[in-house]
């Protein structure tokens, strides 16, 4: 009887409110607040693939316990959430019955955040911070008090076996990102209900204030960012608070996102009310709803794909700020305005497009596109500058000393001097370098002198240049 009862009250449930339209990837995460209770089933694989399989085990948390065969996003939900308040957040996690039968359901959940993206989560580069991967004892998990048998959550250790994790401290402003899963279809990809109930101290204070309820009026989502050669992304205005009192959808576009619309698109589905965004039409998208009521709801949302990374062509991509100096610095311009971060000869990326003191000879550059779209192959590019010293010892490393790129130097001509100033050894473009002999004598470890002399193209005009400096000769 008792199951009988609460699958009724389910329906009755379901029947006084519209089942909102679930969203299985976390770039179109469904904006909520703590309003009202949120009924949903956690159904279909998405259109992409929300995390890396290998940075997700590394995680310790959603793979914890699991089959290694299952596929976590193949029956999930997700939500994004912003704090209305300073304060305490939690939430219940309801499994209830399907069409008549018993509890199968085995939910659990992530939440990442504050302030991540969904590019960070798919990278592995935003961590769950809280997480339930475990058999439910109850048919409820979350964050907070288990309401069915008072359980305490437990503080969010990598390894832990919780089925309730501890409330969480938010700040007002906060975005949090919400994955659902159901662990137990991850196999036959049967939907199955679950109910939403944000809680806390925040919510027990003022449930319309606890989470930015104005972010559900952002029913498009937030602002996308894509790869180029992505699946679809399909925007719905069937989440939008008009509910099922939609009279007619109008779609538009503003492409370079300046505030000039482009042009008007039409939807599919009923009333036109979704639209398919392909890749790489990038723009700011607009929906415009009129209800039946005789209101207008209008929405928004910036969709940008993003490429591998490409530099500018010559000569405007490498630009040596100052070549043939003590110090060889290089600054790189990119075609694209993604986010982009660089790393030269196998080392660390960094953020800034400038690299200081870079050695003379041929260098690599690699780019890698911060939001995932992708690496470049190694770059290689030309720095003409002089070795600060060389060993002549025969072992094949730094035995000849030459300037490295003058290959690509005007008539270029190299006078070797020791410190008296007496000329030991006269170097072009066809010469290998200087050994530190003269006149068939090894020369001793000392400083050594040179002046280059070439031409160099300024503006169209050749100048001819020259250069005076010094090196070590170390053996």
């Amino acid at each position: 009887m008792r199951t009988l009862l609460c699958f009724l009250c389910f329906v009755l449930f379901i029947s006084s409110r519209v089942v909102a339209q679930n969203s299985p990837d976390c770039r179109s995460a469904i904006p909520v607040c703590a309003d009202m209770p949120i009924s949903n089933l956690a159904d279909g694989l998405g259109d992409i693939e929300d995390f890396n399989p290998d940075e997700i085990r590394q995680s310790g948390c959603l793979e914890k316990g699991s089959v290694s065969s299952a596929n976590i996003e193949n029956n999930t939900s997700w939500y994004v959430f912003r704090a209305g308040t300073d304060g305490q957040i939690g939430f219940d996690l309801e499994a209830l019955p399907s069409a008549g039968s018993a509890i199968t359901a085995e939910w659990d959940f992530a939440l990442y955040g504050p302030d991540t993206d969904c590019a960070s989560i798919s990278n592995g580069t935003a961590q769950p911070i809280r997480c339930n991967y475990e058999v439910n004892s109850t048919r409820y998990t979350g964050m907070g008090v288990n309401p069915e048998n008072g359980q305490e959550g437990a503080p969010p250790l990598t390894a832990n076996q919780n089925t309730y994790d501890e409330y969480l401290d938010v700040l007002e402003g906060e975005i949090y990102y919400l994955l659902i899963n159901n662990f137990n279809t991850n196999f036959d990809g049967n939907a199955e209900p679950y109910i939403l109930t944000f809680t806390g101290r925040s919510v027990e204070e003022d449930q319309d204030t606890a989470l930015d309820c104005t972010l559900r009026d952002e029913f498009l989502g937030l602002d996308i960012i894509a790869c180029e050669g992505d699946p679809d992304i399909t925007l719905t205005a069937l989440n939008s608070p008009a509910g099922p009192d939609i009279s007619s959808v109008t779609w538009t576009v503003d492409y370079e996102d300046d505030g000039v619309i482009d042009a008007t698109l039409t939807g599919s589905g009923p009333l036109g009310a979704e639209l398919v965004v392909s890749s790489p039409t990038s723009g700011r998208y607009f929906v415009e709803i009129q209800t039946t009521l005789a209101t207008t709801i209008t929405d928004d949302i910036l969709i940008t794909f993003y490429g591998v990374p490409t530099l500018l062509p010559e000569p405007n991509g490498i630009v040596v700020l100052d070549d043939l100096s003590d110090s060889n610095n290089v600054e790189f311009f990119v075609d694209g305005d993604g986010s982009y971060e660089y790393a030269i000869n196998g080392g660390e990326f960094q953020d800034e497009s400038i690299f200081m003191d870079i050695p003379p000879g041929v260098n690599t550059l690699v780019i890698n596109d911060k939001n995932g779209c992708g690496t470049t192959e190694p770059i290689p590019f030309l720095i003409v500058g002089y070795p600060k010293f060389f060993t002549p010892n025969g072992d094949g490393i730094h035995d000849a000393w030459n300037i490295l790129g003058i290959e690509t130097l005007t008539d270029p001509v190299v006078f070797i001097f020791d410190r008296y100033g007496k000329l030991l050894k006269q170097l072009d473009a066809s010469t290998i370098g200087w050994d530190g002999t003269f006149n068939g004598r090894p020369l001793p470890s000392s400083d050594y002198w040179f002046r280059l002399e070439y031409s160099r193209d300024e503006n169209g005009v050749l100048v001819a240049n020259t250069l005076r400096n010094h090196f070590s000769l170390v053996r």
